[in-house]
């Protein structure tokens, strides 16, 4: 069956609580998500090896991740703010390693329109969510802003943010929902391609050849 593409939309219970739904052949199918735990963890490997902590504070998602990627060390340390959406409106990412500390700090206006330490960034506009290389926790970002059905997806273009330098690039890559559990993911300009697994939270459980939860 092919994908079929379309603009998501947000509802909101009585009880506060987010339903994130998205019309499919002209009807809403709903997709909701457990409600996220206070934190959670994973395991890096193959690609580097290293571990990550994140904490949930909705809005707010704080975290760090420790690594060895080809010889060096580094330490990525993030805080994302969100809005009720899932559209992230604020990230201050620091990196430091033996070349010394950095810091950056990307700002959305929520309608695809991005600041980077202070200037615009063109190069952003179109973009939700933001993606940092260091992370494993930020996968889950699109998919809880997408809310996909099974058998949609849909084009997820974020704001990449490198782990050493923390250069800002944006990052094209659609999200395509085939299981419960399982996305099919793809990052052209990385050559990926793989099923990323994902839990009842909408946390990422595996993904193939970078990380794994462990907790």
């Amino acid at each position: 069956m092919g994908l079929r593409f379309f603009r998501p939309v947000t509802l909101f219970h009585p009880d506060g609580d987010l339903e994130f739904s998205s019309y499919l052949n002209g009807r809403i199918a709903s997709v909701s998500f457990a409600p996220l735990p206070q934190t959670a963890a994973w395991r890096h490997h193959t690609a580097r090896a290293g571990f990550e902590v994140a904490y949930f504070r909705p809005p707010r998602v704080e975290g760090c991740t420790t690594a060895v990627e080809d010889g060096r060390t580094w330490v990525v340390d993030y805080v994302i703010d969100l809005d009720a959406g899932w559209v992230t409106r604020r990230a201050r990412v620091t990196s430091r390693s033996v070349a010394g500390a950095r810091c950056t700090l990307l700002e959305s206006d929520g309608a695809r329109s991005w600041v980077v330490d202070g200037t615009p960034a063109a190069h952003l506009d179109g973009c939700f969510d933001v993606d940092l290389e260091a992370s494993a926790m930020t996968n889950t970002f699109p998919v809880h802003r997408l809310g996909l059905a099974a058998g949609a997806g849909s084009a997820a273009p974020a704001a990449y943010v490198r782990a050493l330098d923390l250069a800002v690039e944006r990052l094209d890559q659609p999200y395509a929902r085939v299981t419960e559990g399982g996305y099919d993911y793809v990052a052209p300009v990385f050559g990926v391609a793989c099923r990323l697994a994902y839990d009842e939270h909408g946390l990422l459980l595996d993904y193939p050849g970078l990380a794994t939860r462990k907790a």
